[in-house]
């Protein structure tokens, strides 16, 4: 071993740099759970196995070549960890590999992006200045020596046994509950194996998901509708038509969450036209988004298929090619024309593949839409002069139609002309949730706008209006921030509520109510068949009725958390869901089962493309 040093300080220069960065970072950065000896001393020592697997390698090179692949193999990791670094200071979540498909979209991310990047963060890349320097100009004391593979056959061989065991520790080999549920959760599969050897399960993850296409078959349906058959519940006979014939615009609020609703800065509501509709409307108050890394896209394909999106990637990049038998396409069959709207490149999120492949005839998108300067603001057009022009577009289309509307306006980072400003943004230290409330202020004006322009054109009294949150607003990293503006310290039971987004269902005539039932989006498909006096008996749902009489209180989450009016199973933890005081975990064993099965069904009919098999 001394020998072993000596000869090569260089290269275990480098390998410590590169592990020490790495602790460092993965422990500020991620959400690691230091809850004993054993889990530190794992999340220590695994980037440690990788590295000294992967910086071994460059022994088998010549001394000059050697220096530049240390440095080479430093810069890359380095970009691995930065790249996640940056992306989970906003967005919680770790890069995966199907998320590279969607790299095409990282031009119309530039605004984002910009505003996630830190000065500090040159201190990322300092180790590989000092690397450099020291390939530029190595002192004599930095050893670096050739090992040649005929005469270490044993120290190669040990290392490929390292690589083999890494991947066969840490491969999902069995289908057990416990081990479906963590793989939902990347926090915890970063803590348990290291952000490195992540990327090796994630590529045997990859692998795996993309051949189960080639191997499903009409028996794979067996396990998944007896699933089903146990949880469903027929739609509420009282509602069932009480829309029927009705036209039907569901709008997609971006980044809205439950908690601006009835709030108020300095006096004046935040949402003052929504408040007031959900006064004459069916609100659900517990209503939680669920989608994963596909963000907007993942709650539109939630509302039309009532299946679960991926715990990787956006099915609308990985998937956009299968069969679904999705709400537009249904509607179709039944009079409505279908048609979707959204001021974007039409090839963003593969939306023109995957809306056709969802039965819309008709995708407004961005050539559709006058688009300038003056009307177009951080992620392209202002909220109100898209309702605008898309009110002009729905008045040409056939009746009665299904129309999803896209905004875009409150799309972080929030950035909004002073002019468009309704109402002041919040003083705190975090500059994101400040503007965030102005931002959510216009769209609830261009909201406003919508039905004026609905009853100018006749079409408000046989016209549904759908409206719900599509993902979270503000992001783990500002909760200090809106601690104080909700006047409290932030609890894990706060952090699942603040997963709470609107829904808003209005029909003029109907009475408003309330509800109090933990549901979320996975249940819209159903509610809205029911209303429409559609039948379901034939429809394979995950959601149910959000009217269903008996209906009890559930949503699970793509990580894996779950939510009841009893208990909360988020991270390994069973929560009182009134007290949000810690129980005991087998309280939520069988709710921690049953939303592992209802994510790992539904991934299994989306993997496999079963649906060409009903």
């Amino acid at each position: 071993m001394n020998a072993f040093i000596k000869n090569h300080k260089f290269m275990l220069l480098a390998l410590l740099l590169m592990w020490l960065k790495t602790i460092v970072v993965s422990g500020l950065t991620f959400n690691i759970n230091y809850s004993g000896f054993m889990q530190t001393a794992i999340f220590i020592f695994n980037p440690f196995v990788f590295l000294a697997v992967v910086f071994s390698i460059g022994l088998l090179f010549t001394t000059k070549v050697q220096k530049r692949y240390y440095i080479i193999v430093s810069a890359i990791l380095t970009g691995v960890l930065y790249a996640n670094s940056v992306y989970f200071r906003e967005f919680s979540d770790i890069i995966t590999l199907p998320m590279l498909v969607m790299s095409a979209n990282m031009g119309d991310l530039s605004t984002s992006i910009i505003q996630l990047i830190y000065w500090y963060d040159i201190f990322f890349f300092a180790d590989l200045v000092v690397l450099g320097a020291l390939v530029w100009k190595t002192p004599e004391s930095l050893t670096l020596a050739r090992v040649y593979f005929p005469h270490s056959k044993k120290v190669f061989g040990m290392s490929a046994v390292v690589v083999l065991m890494i991947i066969s520790v840490f491969q999902p080999g069995n289908t057990s509950s416990e081990t479906r549920t963590h793989s939902f959760n990347r926090d915890h599969l970063v803590q348990s194996m290291g952000l490195y050897n992540f990327y090796l399960y994630d590529a045997y993850v990859h692998t795996q998901t993309s051949t189960q296409t080639v191997f499903a078959d009409r028996e794979d349906w067996a396990d998944i509708e007896a699933h089903l058959e146990e949880h469903q519940l027929p739609g509420n006979p009282e509602y069932f038509g009480a829309a029927e014939d009705m036209n039907v615009i569901v709008v997609s609020l971006e980044s809205v969450e439950s908690f601006v609703i009835g709030e108020t800065i300095d006096g004046e509501e935040i949402t003052p036209f929504l408040n007031e509709l959900i006064e004459d409307s069916l609100y659900f108050e517990n209503f939680y988004y669920q989608t994963g890394q596909g963000k907007t896209s993942d709650a539109e394909f939630m509302i039309n298929n009532s299946l679960y999106p991926l715990g990787r990637g956006a099915v609308f990049h990985t998937n956009a090619d299968n069969e679904y038998d999705a709400l537009p396409e249904i509607l179709a069959d039944n009079g409505y024309y279908t048609a979707s709207f959204h001021a974007n490149d039409e090839t963003f999120y593969n939306r023109n593949i995957m809306y056709e492949n969802l039965g819309y005839e008709r995708y407004f998108s961005l050539d559709d839409y006058e688009v300038d300067e003056e009307n177009s603001v951080g992620w392209g057009m202002k909220d109100i002069d898209f309702v605008e022009q898309t009110m002009e577009h729905i008045e040409t289309v056939p009746k009665p139609f299904y129309a999803t509307l896209l905004t875009l306006t409150n799309h972080f980072p929030y950035e909004l002309d002073k002019e468009d400003h309704f109402i002041s943004e919040y003083d705190s230290e975090s500059e994101i949730l400040n503007r965030y409330f102005p931002t959510v202020r216009y769209t609830d004006e261009a909201m406003k706008l919508l039905v004026e322009q609905l009853k100018e054109d006749g079409l408000y009294e046989n016209t549904m209006i759908v409206m719900y949150g599509d993902h979270y607003g503000i992001a783990e990293s500002h909760y200090d921030a809106l601690g104080e503006f909700l006047e409290k310290d932030m609890t894990l039971k706060d952090v699942v509520e603040l997963n709470r987004v609107p829904l808003i269902i209005h029909i003029p005539g109907m009475e408003g109510k309330t509800y109090e039932t933990v549901s979320g989006q996975i249940d819209v498909k159903p509610t809205l068949l029911n209303l429409l006096g559609i039948p379901v008996e034939d429809q394979l749902m995950f959601g149910r009725d959000l009217l269903a009489e008996d209906r009890d209180n559930f949503a699970v989450l793509r990580n894996g958390t779950v939510v009841t009016d009893e208990y909360i199973y988020v991270s390994d933890n069973c929560l009182d869901a009134e007290s949000g005081t810690s129980v005991p975990l087998e309280k939520c064993i069988p709710l921690m089962h049953r939303g592992e099965r209802d994510l790992y069904y539904s991934d299994k009919i989306i993997y496999g493309d079963l649906f060409r098999f009903r």
